[in-house]
């Protein structure tokens, strides 16, 4: 049985946001998968400091000085067999709760510990707004993941207009991703 971590960030416990983690949760389930759930929006998560003049112990040892969930969220990761990042949509961009994990998570493990590198990861953007904004935050995200090594198996815009018909899309997905980490992924890099 593969560890999916999603991690996901929204301040509406009950809105497109959490639905689609909802969805694709149940997915995941469905494949047998077993899922660690991570709701940053309840997690004691400071700004980076750029401390160090901007290069600080997360350059030299891989690791943050901030005492604060990131350590545990960090190792929770490195632990995951998949990881599923889900973000709401503002001004085309992740929350900034989670910008500002994300930000601490590449300087920790761009920089140095590369623990991260080769995760095939799956990307959902959520907007309840216009839903513009949904593919400029999947390529932020995206850019991200590039910086750790990561891979992108799959990137999910989803807004209110759509949410219809790609809420089971996204149990879908959810399916496809574990069944894909037992088996094995078939895309070139």
């Amino acid at each position: 049985m593969k560890k999916v971590v999603i991690i996901w960030s929204s301040p509406n416990t009950d809105g497109l946001t959490a639905s689609a983690k909802d969805r694709f949760a149940a997915g995941l389930a469905a494949a047998g998968a077993s899922i660690d759930e991570i709701h940053l929006n309840i997690k004691h998560l400071e700004h980076c400091r750029a401390c160090g003049n901007g290069w600080g112990t997360c350059n030299k040892t891989g690791s943050c000085v901030i005492r604060d969930d990131f350590a545990d969220i960090y190792h929770a990761l490195t632990e995951a067999d998949g990881i599923v990042w889900i973000s709401a949509v503002y001004w085309s961009e992740m929350t900034e709760c989670f910008k500002a994990f994300f930000d601490r998570l590449r300087r920790c493990d761009a920089a140095y510990s590369h623990l991260l590198s080769g995760k095939r990861c799956v990307l959902v953007a959520c907007a309840g707004g216009t839903g513009r904004g949904t593919l400029e935050c999947l390529t932020q995200m995206e850019r991200g993941l590039t910086h750790m090594g990561m891979r992108a198996y799959d990137r999910i815009p989803v807004v209110r207009y759509s949410a219809d018909y790609m809420l089971p899309v996204l149990e879908a997905a959810g399916r496809t991703y574990a069944e894909r980490l037992e088996t094995g992924f078939d895309m070139y890099y």
